[in-house]
């Protein structure tokens, strides 16, 4: 590690008061692929692979979570309300609230594009700080992470019939500001016959205002309501 490096690594260790035995796998976290690009030598891997470990590490430890929180939830409320908490935007926004963007390195032309505030390298390097933390302290410690930090988006999924009513809440909001009922459209439909995914989009007053995926048409309008809900609140 370049000193510069070092630095970078030191100061996010403590703003996310961690602290790494191997270095490097923190360092490698912050790499995007633009940066070695653009600096060969400096660095030997960028942090997809620790983006990939990191996704399957982040998926298991929400899965678990939902599933000891919220024993009556069957299991198309428990995947729905999953991919709200692992969703790229959702991850996007924990990133900005741990200010991570500050610390990715990134290839000057990623940087001039405004890359270090795009969602998905910011939801890319949550999930590979999550990787890293998996490999260097184990299970454990990156479940300790990933609760603690998406504590607020999982307080807000925390009671079922919150969950449920969204759109009943979405068309009470809206109304009360003298607006005409929220509409909804499915855009996509993917998956084979057996295991379909929706995607809906939510609109209000013309203007479209969440989106969200689902095993089912319905599933999915909720999951756009609530995003609709959280970006009107």
């Amino acid at each position: 590690m370049y000193p510069a490096s070092i630095k970078i690594v030191a100061d996010l260790e403590k703003s996310l008061t961690l602290d790494f035995h191997d270095k490097v796998l923190l360092d490698q976290a912050l790499t995007h692929s633009s940066y070695l690009n653009e600096n060969d030598g400096k660095s030997q891997n960028s942090n997809e692979r620790l983006e990939f470990l990191g996704d399957s590490v982040l998926g298991l430890v929400i899965a678990r979570q939902l599933y000891n929180l919220h024993p009556d939830w069957q299991e198309g409320t428990l995947t729905d309300a999953k991919s709200i908490l692992v969703r790229g935007d959702t991850l996007a926004k924990v990133s900005i609230r741990l200010n991570l963007g500050k610390y990715l390195y990134l290839g000057k032309g990623e940087e001039m594009t405004g890359g270090r505030n795009r969602a998905s390298n910011l939801a890319a390097l949550y999930e590979a700080i999550i990787g890293a933390i998996f490999l260097d302290k184990g299970f454990d410690a990156s479940e300790k992470f990933v609760l603690d930090t998406l504590q607020p988006e999982m307080a807000q999924l925390s009671h079922r019939e919150t969950y449920k009513n969204s759109k009943s809440e979405l068309q009470e909001k809206v109304q009360s500001l003298g607006i005409p009922p929220p509409t909804y459209k499915t855009t996509e439909t993917s998956g084979s016959k057996h295991n379909l995914t929706f995607i809906a989009e939510v609109y209000v007053n013309g203007q479209k205002s969440g989106s969200g995926s689902g095993s089912s048409k319905s599933n999915a309008e909720i999951n756009a309501a609530i995003d609709a809900l959280n970006r009107l609140t």
